[in-house]
């Protein structure tokens, strides 16, 4: 029954948000690309919020259903029948009647399968884009032709930008600015690359007395300035605050304003987070999702904290790589054997990992699979000590959050975690 309902729900809510973007004609952000669309949009809307009353996806609603109900201005009624009758009468009060509606709309989009991202291109059009990055191996490459065709589909709203449009996009990124290449639209870069319009240099980790994040300085337009990312760990987290201050200036916020609005930026629950664990041990709670480029980013990061005792990766499932997922996974091992003390795997994609790791010379105790992230966590629970880094990821289908929770030196901080809500507890 839910699987019928799907389409004709999905239509009707395409048709409400049309309609309210047509009405109140809202400036258009949408944020695109394979790796950490979340962490950007929220640096976005913080950028943003000096200069602009606007309103931004929440969370990962990124979908066919999630890019609506953020035009509506509704959170997700999951199965609730009464809730989405409720979400039909917001968006038709917003359509009937007047309203102060945001005058900017910061839009995560996203793809799973060929043509997601045309239906909600139909929905709305983009006056500015940001496209994050587009990776060799894509997540969700296994429901596409090819890496490119990925990459393609990701970077279609850049395409449909009028030749007036705004476009980011990262430097560091070749299939980016080479796909830029062929568009009209105004182009602003940021990343570490050389020639970078916003340009991030000396990336390092900071703790203070009461915090600890990534911190640099960006040089945009002859000048230098601080950045910092409380509470998230690696050099990749600097990459969203960057885009958001490129976008800023370019819609013609100052600098001043901009800094001032990321001062509020924080990334988003399971994207690097730092947190306390337990007997001293410190958490890399990066289990949002996974890509065999997440990852490696990832284990970068497990070599920024000093003095660590041991540093362990506990590496989940990448899911959705079909044909390159072996490769991909025994590719994971070989660099975890060069940055992790202790690898610990979970899942059964998971133990190429560790047969990799094997390869090059790591014992039976160096690296221990489990079939699932509760077996894992119990495990762990008992083996972490005084100064270890532990880094937690995996794809959202193998629940590597169980693990961060099990970890934890305060059972409160389970609120800081991804997949807390109700409807997900239940799965």
């Amino acid at each position: 029954m839910k699987s019928l309902l799907k389409a004709p729900v999905a239509y009707l809510l395409a048709l409400l948000a049309r309609a309210i973007i047509r009405k109140y004609r809202p400036v258009i952000v949408m944020v695109t690309g394979s790796v950490g669309k979340t962490s950007t949009k929220d640096a976005v809307k913080a950028a943003l919020s000096e200069g602009f009353y606007l309103r931004a996806s929440e969370k990962s609603y990124n979908s066919e259903f999630g890019v609506p109900l953020t035009i509506i201005g509704a959170k997700n009624p999951w199965e609730n029948a009464t809730a989405w009758y409720g979400v039909f009468q917001e968006a038709l009060a917003l359509i009937m009647l007047p309203s102060h509606y945001p005058k900017l709309l910061v839009l995560e989009v996203g793809a799973d399968r060929p043509g997601d991202l045309s239906k909600i291109l139909k929905i709305a059009t983009p006056d500015a884009v940001v496209v994050t990055r587009l990776p060799d191996v894509p997540v969700h490459v296994e429901a596409y032709a090819t890496p490119q065709a990925v990459r393609d589909e990701e970077f279609t709203p850049a395409s449909a930008l009028a030749s007036h449009g705004t476009l980011i996009i990262c430097a560091d990124d070749p299939y980016a600015v080479t796909m830029s290449q062929r568009l009209h639209a105004t182009i602003t870069t940021f990343g570490f690359a050389e020639g970078a319009t916003v340009r991030i240099e000396d990336p390092s980790f900071y703790k203070d007395a009461d915090s600890m994040g990534m911190e640099a300085t960006i040089d945009a337009h002859g000048r230098s300035l601080r950045i910092r990312v409380e509470g998230a760990l690696g050099k990749t987290q600097l990459l969203a605050p960057a885009a958001a201050f490129a976008l800023a200036i370019a819609l013609g916020l100052t600098e001043e304003e901009a800094l001032t609005g990321l001062a509020t930026y924080s990334a988003p629950p399971g994207r690097a987070r730092v947190l306390n664990g337990l007997n001293g041990s410190l958490i890399i709670d990066d289990t949002y999702n996974a890509s065999p480029v997440a990852v490696e980013e990832a284990l970068l990061s497990l070599g920024l904290v000093p003095n660590a005792s041991r540093r362990i990766a506990v590496l989940g499932d990448m899911l959705e790589l079909g044909r390159y997922s072996k490769a991909e996974h025994e590719r994971v091992g070989t660099l975890a054997a060069e940055r992790a003390d202790l690898i610990v795997t979970v899942g059964s994609r998971a133990k190429a990992i560790c047969e990799a790791a094997r390869a090059t010379g790591r014992s039976d105790e160096d690296c221990i699979s489990f079939d699932t992230s509760t077996e894992a966590a119990e495990a762990l629970a008992a083996r972490v000590q005084e100064g270890d880094v532990v880094l937690v990821k995996g794809s959202q289908g193998v629940r590597m959050e169980r693990v961060v929770e099990a970890l934890l030196a305060d059972p409160s901080d389970s609120a800081q975690l991804v997949r807390q809500e109700k409807e997900w507890k239940r799965r």
